[in-house]
């Protein structure tokens, strides 16, 4: 369903910003990492210290927001997927008595179906109407 990516698409708009930080963190963290061990053997300890505390910081950081973030997207996706559902419900329904059927299964829950009675194409439909 065409909802479903512009809500993903929503979803990563709207915490851009964070997912950006997030990110920048982990290309730091990285950054240093591979330079201490590129250039271990011709670092000071003093410069070896340093660095090793720049990756520190950055590893509690990344806990610090990491963590918090993928929470955030997830409770967000999960309220934007349950409206969906709702409205997709509220498509069956409609759908459902205006062509006069009494009950309606998901496809997966019969060994087998006719194509006749596939209520698919005109649920999508109505989603599409709804929205």
């Amino acid at each position: 369903m065409p909802q479903a990516a512009e809500i993903q698409n929503s979803i990563q708009a709207e915490f851009k910003d964070q997912i950006e930080e997030v990110n920048q963190l982990q290309r730091d963290g990285q950054f240093y990492a591979e330079r201490l061990q590129r250039d271990a053997a011709t670092m000071s300890d003093a410069e070896k210290k340093e660095l090793e505390q720049k990756i520190l910081t950055v590893r509690e950081q990344l806990a610090q927001k990491g963590q918090p973030l993928q929470q955030n997207i997830q409770r967000r996706s999960n309220e934007e997927r349950n409206k969906l559902l709702g409205l997709i419900k509220q498509s069956i329904d409609a759908v459902a008595a205006k062509q006069g059927y009494d009950l309606v299964l998901n496809a997966g829950a019969v060994a087998f179906a006719n194509e006749e009675h596939d209520l698919s194409e005109k649920v999508l439909e109505q989603v599409s109407k709804t929205n």
